[in-house]
């Protein structure tokens, strides 16, 4: 059975996120195979202005508006925790076959810049409960502390984690832990 499914992959932050994640990308497509194709938006926002988490979210809303019944949601830091945030502060009229989140922040602070990437309180609560999400992140990363990784495994204990012992930040830019759980979702799915 040939499978056409479409995956949506919004990017780290950062100076030169984008060009930064185009090799996990990369790797993401060539792992899924031709049944599956990576679309890679570039967000465009000034991160060092106050109101770019709000113009990212805007993008992804753009995205996913975009898509058709049973895309794929995937995101690697910045990109993940904000995409996490849009689901648990949006209705979502398309189908989401699943939600691949790598190394996300939970954001936290008093700080002012961090306010508007926090999610909400309650946010577990707020996220559609039939929507499959998944968090990878390995032990080494020397970008986002490995207790991210536990604070989401409490805040929402029906979700997948997997916990990879190496590969820092970019997973060495090698996503076929997060391509074989794609594939084995949407086999399900449209098995």
């Amino acid at each position: 059975m040939q499978i056409n499914q479409q995956v949506i992959f919004i990017q780290g932050g950062g100076n030169g996120g984008y060009k930064a994640d185009i090799p996990m990308v990369g790797s993401l497509q060539a792992a899924l195979g031709t049944g599956y194709q990576v679309h890679y938006p570039q967000m465009v926002a000034d991160e060092t202005t106050p109101d770019f988490a709000p113009q990212w979210l805007h993008q992804i809303g753009k995205q996913i508006a975009a898509a058709k019944d049973g895309f794929i949601l995937a995101g690697h830091s910045l990109g993940a925790s904000l995409l996490l945030k849009y689901l648990s502060e949006n209705t979502v009229k398309t189908s989401i076959a699943g939600v691949f989140l790598v190394a996300p922040p939970f954001w936290n602070g008093d700080a002012d810049w961090v306010q508007p990437l926090k999610l909400q309180k309650g946010f577990a609560a707020q996220l559609p409960g039939n929507i499959p999400l998944f968090f990878y992140q390995c032990r080494d990363d020397e970008v986002v502390p490995f207790d991210h990784f536990t604070r989401y495994r409490q805040q929402l204990p029906r979700a997948v984690f997997r916990e990879l012992a190496s590969g820092g930040h970019q997973l060495n830019d090698d996503l076929s832990v997060v391509a074989a759980d794609i594939k084995q979702r949407t086999m399900y799915k449209n098995g």
